[in-house]
């Protein structure tokens, strides 16, 4: 079982910035992609960034493209995903996603293993 960690939540004003970071217990030689989705309160779960395991494919939400990056550490361990000029919309719980079936996944489905998520507020 591959064990999904996010952590970097937290409380922020508008207009300010977050780095979220997510790491996967995977086994050594196996390669992963990996994704954030968030969901609002009272919403559905969408699709954020996702990026492959060498970091040379990368995909985003229209609406958040410019202001979020996503990336990976040289080892492919960590994955992080920086969010700048944060709204209030952009308030969610964001969740960290594991696919090793698929290297260039973006659709929930595709993604085999989620962490537990990390709750954004951000503050009008």
């Amino acid at each position: 079982q591959v064990q999904v960690v996010e952590s970097g939540g937290g409380l922020v004003q508008a207009g300010g910035s977050l780095s979220l970071s997510c790491t996967a217990s995977t086994r050594a030689g196996t390669n992963w992609a990996m994704g954030w989705f968030r969901q609002a309160p009272g919403k559905e779960r969408e699709f954020v960034a996702a990026i492959s395991f060498t970091g040379t494919w990368k995909r985003y939400q229209d609406s958040m493209r410019g202001r979020f990056t996503i990336s990976r550490d040289t080892d492919h361990k960590v994955v992080y995903l920086q969010m700048n000029s944060l709204q209030p919309d952009d308030t969610a719980v964001y969740y960290c996603a594991a696919s090793q079936a698929n290297s260039t996944p973006y659709r929930a489905h595709e993604f085999e293993f989620w962490g537990q998520g990390t709750q954004v507020t951000v503050d009008s």
